[in-house]
C-alpha cells in the first residue's frame, strides 16, 4: 500500500516531464523546419526568404556570432549572374523587414516570431518602412563597394537605393 501512495505522488513529476519531453520536441520539430543557410565566402549564416530560391546565396553586411546581422543584402547567385535580392534588416540570420527584388517586381517581406512572410499585400506603413530599409541597405551596399574603389558596383547600388525610395512615393 505504501509503495502505491509513494508511486502516486511521483505521477505528477513523470506527467510533467513527459508533457516538458513533447513540447521540447515540438519546439524542436519546428526550428528544424527552417532552413538554414552559409554565405559561400563568409560561413555567415541565414535563413533566406522562399522567394530567393534555392542555391548560392551571399550575404553582405554584419556577421555577428555567425548570423547575418544588421541591415545588408542577401543576393542569390549562380555562377557570375545575380539573381533576386533581398535589401533589408536580419537579426540573429532571420530576416525582419525589407524588400525583395525579384528582378520583375518588389516583394515586401516580414517576419514576425520567426515565422518568414512575403506579401504585396500589407499595411501602408509596413510598406513605407520596408522600402526605406531596403534603400538604406542599398545605400550601405554602394558605400561599401565605393570605399573598396568598385565604382560599377557603388552606382549600380546607389541606384537600386535610389529606386526602392521611389516606391515609397
Amino acid at each position: 500500500m505504501v509503495k502505491l501512495i509513494d508511486r502516486a505522488r511521483k505521477l505528477p513529476y513523470f506527467a510533467c516531464m513527459a508533457i516538458i519531453g513533447v513540447s521540447t520536441s515540438t519546439a524542436l520539430a519546428g526550428s528544424e523546419a527552417i532552413e538554414w543557410s552559409k554565405d559561400p565566402a563568409t560561413l555567415c549564416e541565414f535563413v533566406a526568404p522562399e522567394s530567393l530560391t534555392k542555391g548560392p546565396t551571399f550575404w553582405t553586411g554584419a556577421c555577428v556570432n555567425g548570423k547575418a546581422s544588421g541591415t545588408g543584402m542577401l543576393r542569390r547567385r549562380d555562377g557570375n549572374r545575380g539573381g533576386p535580392a533581398f535589401f533589408g534588416q536580419m537579426k540573429n540570420g532571420l530576416p525582419q523587414l525589407g524588400v525583395i527584388d525579384l528582378g520583375s517586381g518588389y516583394r515586401i517581406n516580414t517576419s514576425r516570431d520567426s515565422d518568414i512572410r512575403a506579401s504585396a499585400e500589407t499595411e501602408p506603413q509596413i510598406r513605407i518602412d520596408a522600402f526605406r530599409v531596403a534603400a538604406d541597405a542599398a545605400r550601405q551596399i554602394g558605400a561599401k563597394y565605393a570605399a573598396e574603389k568598385n565604382t560599377a558596383s557603388a552606382q549600380y547600388y546607389n541606384t537600386i537605393a535610389k529606386t526602392l525610395e521611389l516606391q515609397i512615393e
